[in-house]
């Protein structure tokens, strides 16, 4: 899997690794290797692999089929994002974040098929995101590149799918990870932001990504063999609810 050293990437590696899974963590990461927050243990191993270089991907993915004579799940978690209006973006900020986010899965899809296939199928897990189905302010790039994402999923599920090669995309919404924590740090009501927020669920909660890792889980074993192109929204019920206010906090004019 890629992107392994933190927030949602481990949760995921780490349930892989308590499901029995071997669990190789592909990560750019730089400093100390493996990345001292990183998950370890029996099981796990991490190869440096820069998603957008196609002769990396390419060498990882070769260096795991020889040193384990099989490939048979790929989860596609690597990803980067940033606020920045159309107008105000350059291209080269387009650039890296379809590089990463887009250009990264496909990379690792192309070159993963080939060995599912000789492993006798597999299953392909993308993270997506739910603005790749709707759109939070100034996220141009990182939209288009999530809606490609699914899009790139969709294509793989029909193209490899006689092969016994799955492919599906998460679509999380609001997760607590650092990136998020560190939203809300910046706000002067904290504790009002993570409430606004909270309403907006109808499960009454924030996402975990655990929550993510579970269902990356799922989607990679043969009980949802038959479940392949799909986008699984994992966002707590947000996306069905309409961002109206809450009429039943303000005050009513005929209140006794």
């Amino acid at each position: 899997m890629t992107g392994a050293s933190r927030g949602i990437g481990k949760a995921i590696a780490e349930t892989f690794r308590s499901e029995g899974a071997r669990v190789i963590a592909a990560d750019i990461a730089a400093g100390d290797w493996p990345p001292p927050d990183g998950v370890t243990g029996p099981g796990v191993e991490y190869r440096r692999m820069d998603v957008t270089s196609a002769d990396d991907v390419r060498r990882c993915m070769a260096s795991v089929f020889d040193s384990h004579g099989r490939l048979t799940v790929l989860v596609n978690n690597a990803g980067i994002t940033f606020d920045r209006g159309l107008e105000e973006m350059t291209e080269a900020e387009w650039d890296r974040m379809m590089a990463v986010n887009l250009k990264g899965v496909f990379l690792c899809a192309k070159f993963a098929v080939g060995f599912m296939r000789r492993s006798g199928g597999g299953s392909i897990v993308n993270i997506g995101s739910l603005e790749g189905l709707a759109c939070n302010p100034l996220h141009t790039a990182y939209a288009a590149s999530k809606g490609g994402v699914h899009a790139l999923t969709r294509a793989i599920a029909v193209d490899h799918g006689r092969e016994g090669i799955r492919c599906n995309a998460i679509c999380p919404g609001w997760i607590n990870t650092e990136f998020n924590d560190a939203y809300f740090d910046d706000l002067k009501e904290r504790e009002a932001g993570i409430a606004a927020i909270t309403a907006l669920h109808p499960a009454g909660r924030l996402g975990t990504a655990e929550d993510v890792a579970h269902t990356a889980v799922w989607l990679a074993d043969p009980a949802s063999g038959f479940v392949t192109g799909q986008e699984i929204v994992v966002d707590g019920g947000r996306l069905c609810r309409p961002s109206l206010p809450d009429f039943d906090a303000m005050e009513k004019k005929n209140a006794l």
